[in-house]
């Protein structure tokens, strides 16, 4: 029986402009979707790289594939960080 540990990774995202939508892409993972404005894909996103992350855990293939794309498993407490993107947008991210 394995524990599963609580911890996070760190990801970039990138959105860009397509027409009408907001294309948004996790460099590291390469988990991509799409939505009308920034923060619904980045809403959209950041499921798609919780359900990829969650997946890859499931069947045991989480430290391969973090190793794989030399991503580290942090334990402790993430700080908190507030970006500002171009515009009236603001994210902050935990």
């Amino acid at each position: 029986m394995s524990v599963r540990k609580n911890g996070y990774i760190v990801v970039t995202f990138k959105f860009r402009k397509e027409g009408n939508i907001w294309a948004a892409f996790c460099e590291e993972l390469g988990t991509a979707t799409f939505g009308r404005s920034i923060p619904e894909a980045h809403k959209k996103l950041k499921e798609a790289v919780i359900l990829h992350l969650s997946t890859l855990e499931d069947v045991g293939e989480r430290e391969r594939f973090l190793k794989n794309k030399m991503l580290h498993f942090i334990l402790t407490s993430p700080k908190r960080v507030i970006l500002k993107y171009p515009g009236p947008w603001m994210q902050t991210l935990l």
